[in-house]
């Protein structure tokens, strides 16, 4: 067993310090992008926690409608546990059925090494119930973790938001008796205080983000957003913020991450998360500028802070739940107008000129959502195409040979 873990980590090693040099010669690479890439470097290189986790209480959660403020004002850190990697889904292939979705048979391969400090580490896990396999992640869990499975409503009326804030209040309950700290009026206060800086630095990025012509590469925003799943809101802020001063001096310099004409591409579908950065990668490398991500690893996670109109503490739950439910546009949830329209929406922010679908396979809320995106998009003449996968590389050829073939399309119709 000892061998086989040796041989998992080398592995592991090897694949995730590729994928990072990938990132960092695509060209115009921000300087301040670095201490994101470092972070995730420490996760899966060098599998450590970061610096800044060391010493805290761990909170893992599965999912962005788990309110980080929560877990804040018990005294402990979130960190997201969702997985990309394509050594663990190798072993957790052989541990679930074979039409588990990628995620979850990452996640036990890495239950079944135990080589990951960031998982060993945790001292409850937070899984929303989002689908069939999330739900089964609970089994597969909870004899080596302590696992609390969070009910999420299937629409968002009043009743149902009603719903999640008692389904909160339970939580709050667990990880006080977790951390043995209370959750009071002021340490949720402080903790919404905390998180909104960091939110407010997160919009500014994204604004800047969203410059035509652009200022860094969807690539490189990507590995942002993937490496804040191990930061606390403080750090995250300050790197950001750094970020973002660089950024503004970029636009003041006219020092643009890609030529103007490059076609523009947005990424929606299943989430991307590291080291599974070939789609992106591959998107950039061919030619064609990642603008934009309609993801939960990408912009959907990036909300704004959440309203508080009445300052007492059920007020500032019903504000968390708010923010955790109604904007989220995750296939999840039984009606879905408000994610076509988001995705319509980002289209025009963007400007965006093609749509690739990301689809990990046995990821069924994701996959049926694609024809009515189609249907839509095609209203708006935006082309989009269809790309299931996996975590492994071996259609990484057949993944090129068809973003390349997109591309040229979008090249082709930009000429008429």
């Amino acid at each position: 067993m000892n061998r086989r873990k040796e041989r998992f980590s080398a592995k592991q090693t090897r694949t995730s310090r590729k994928y990072l040099n990938r990132i960092r010669e695509l060209g115009q690479m921000p300087e301040n992008l670095e201490p994101f890439l470092s972070v995730l470097d420490d996760v899966f290189v060098k599998e450590s926690l970061p610096g800044a986790l060391q010493g805290k209480t761990l909170v893992g959660t599965y999912c962005v409608m788990v309110p980080q403020e929560l877990v804040y004002a018990a005294g402990a850190v979130p960190v997201k546990l969702c997985s990309g990697n394509y050594v663990g889904f190798s072993i957790g292939d052989d541990l679930v059925p074979r039409d588990a979705c990628p995620l979850v048979k990452a996640v036990a391969g890495f239950k079944e090494m135990g080589t990951m400090p960031i998982y060993q580490n945790c001292s409850i896990m937070a899984i929303p119930i989002t689908c069939d396999c999330k739900k089964k992640l609970v089994e597969i869990l909870e004899d080596q973790y302590k696992v609390y499975p969070m009910q999420v409503p299937a629409l968002k009326e009043d009743a149902d938001i009603r719903q999640y804030i008692e389904e909160l209040y339970l939580f709050i309950q667990e990880l006080e008796g977790v951390t043995h700290r209370e959750v009071t009026w002021e340490s949720l206060a402080e903790s919404l205080e905390l998180t909104g800086y960091a939110q407010r630095e997160l919009s500014s990025f994204i604004k800047r983000k969203k410059r035509f012509p652009y200022l860094i590469r969807g690539t490189h925003a990507l590995a942002v957003m993937n490496a804040a799943s191990w930061l606390p809101q403080n750090i995250l802020a300050e790197y950001l913020h750094n970020l973002n001063r660089e950024l503004a001096e970029r636009e003041k310099n006219g020092i643009l991450a890609v030529p103007r004409k490059q076609p523009r591409i947005l990424l929606t579908g299943s989430p991307l998360i590291f080291p599974n950065m070939k789609i992106p990668l591959l998107i950039e490398e061919m030619g064609g500028f990642l603008a934009a991500d309609e993801t939960c690893m990408g912009e959907r996670g990036l909300s704004d802070p959440a309203v508080v109109v009445d300052e007492s503490f059920d007020g500032m739950m019903r504000a968390l739940a708010n923010r955790a439910i109604r904007p989220c546009s995750c296939p999840t949830f039984a009606d879905n107008k408000e994610r076509i329209y988001r995705i319509k929406q980002m289209i025009r922010d963007y400007q965006i000129q093609g749509v690739i679908y990301h689809v990990l396979r046995g990821c069924l809320v994701y996959d049926f959502e694609y024809n009515m995106l189609e249907d839509e998009l095609g209203k708006m003449g935006i082309p989009v195409i269809r790309m299931e996968t996996d975590y492994n590389e071996e259609d990484i050829e057949q993944l090129r040979i068809r973003i390349e073939a997109f591309i040229e399309l979008i090249k082709l119709r930009g000429e008429d």
